[in-house]
């Protein structure tokens, strides 16, 4: 396989309404779409990061993957410092800052217990 890349990740919640308000409002992602599905007891609410690539769908319907087990996805953002300013003004909690070589990151938990590694990324060496 070559010449591929990941286009949707599956986030189990519990409520997709609630979760939907919470990624948009809160994380920033913007809709892609939200459509009942064929048998219309199901929705497909696919959200994309407000600057591009892999988008996400807000899933209840994996009975092996329930809300809250999705762990440990990062979120690239250009600065933590704002980030943090947002997620403060929004009252989302997350852990204490972080440094290694190739980053600094916070985690946070969505509504489900979801884990997100927001990070923003450290330059490239010259």
């Amino acid at each position: 396989m070559t010449n591929h890349h990941i286009s949707v990740v599956s986030v189990p919640v519990t409520d997709v309404d609630r979760s939907k308000a919470f990624y948009m409002d809160v994380l920033g992602f913007e809709l892609v779409m939200d459509n009942t599905m064929a048998d219309g007891t199901l929705r497909w609410v696919m959200l994309r990061p407000s600057a591009g690539g892999t988008a996400i769908t807000l899933v209840t319907w994996f009975e092996r993957m329930p809300a809250g087990s999705l762990q440990g996805t990062v979120l690239a953002v250009p600065d933590l410092n704002a980030a943090i300013t947002a997620l403060t003004a929004h009252q989302v909690e997350f852990t204490p800052p972080e440094s290694s070589p190739w980053g600094r990151w916070v985690t946070i938990h969505d509504l489900d217990g979801n884990s997100w590694v927001i990070q923003q990324n450290a330059p490239a060496p010259a």
